[in-house]
């Protein structure tokens, strides 16, 4: 018996670093997983590696600024399926489609608009094309993923910080919202996260800095955050909503 037998689960961003772990683990642990990414062929990759492997999973393309694109996600999903049970809103602009820096007047107003076209827009588009599928079952479990530079105030990335400090307050909101409905929605806030496939030798240098600031004195990688999204999509947490979790070694306590 798997946490998440039966259960079906969308993943925005699925077809790279963290978003690829969250869809593994929801496998691994029974689930089926959609694994949606602006990234086609990553999200096609992805499933059938999860296929090769003996899970379930298919792989669709979504822009999440596009609420033409989320509506397709969730009938495609539907209609291989039946059903939704979970969606892990993780789809951002940061690593694997990087983030302008700068300080906050040098941000300039394009890279303002699409971090939060995407980070913020994002979540709310795919909601509301997924959840009317929750509603009409009585059940579903949303995961909106934030950041710990939401709650420490990271530097030169402001339009980031803000549209991951944005998730928190959607989530409460959503999670009002949806009580009636038995749906619930939390947040999952991650620390600095070693996402990348092949890292610089100047990107492992800071992952080892931020490393030391930890209580735990690790770098964070994808699969220390799988743990805790398969709790908050399984019924283990059937009595948790309008939460937020930081995972991230104790290096910001909420």
């Amino acid at each position: 018996m798997g946490l998440l037998d039966d259960k079906v689960v969308i993943v925005t961003g699925g077809g790279h670093g963290i978003g690829k772990a969250y869809c593994r683990g929801i496998t691994r642990e029974g689930g089926t997983a959609v694994v949606a990414d602006i990234d086609e062929k990553a999200a096609y990759d992805v499933a059938k590696a999860i296929q090769d492997s003996g899970g379930k999973a298919i792989g669709v393309d979504v822009d999440v600024a596009n609420f033409a694109s989320c509506q397709t996600m969730a009938e495609k999903s539907l209609r291989a399926f039946g059903k939704i049970d979970g969606l892990v809103n993780n789809a951002a602009i940061f690593m694997n489609v990087p983030a302008e820096k700068g300080g906050w007047q040098e941000i300039t107003e394009e890279a303002w608009d699409r971090i939060m076209a995407v980070n913020v827009k994002g979540l709310w588009l795919c909601s509301r094309a997924v959840v009317p599928a929750m509603q009409r079952r009585k059940e579903g479990s949303i995961v909106n993923i934030s950041s710990n530079m939401a709650f420490n105030g990271g530097l030169t990335m402001m339009h980031y910080v803000v549209s991951k400090a944005a998730v928190v307050g959607f989530s409460r909101v959503l999670a009002r919202e949806l009580g009636n409905d038995n749906v619930r929605v939390n947040t999952l806030a991650p620390g600095a996260t070693m996402s990348e496939e092949q890292p610089t030798e100047q990107a492992m240098r800071n992952y080892e800095r931020t490393a030391s600031t930890r209580i735990l004195k690790k770098v964070e990688r994808p699969d220390d955050l799988v743990g805790t999204a398969l709790y908050l999509l399984s019924d283990l947490s059937s009595f948790v909503t309008g939460q937020t979790i930081l995972v991230n070694g104790g290096a910001v306590l909420h």
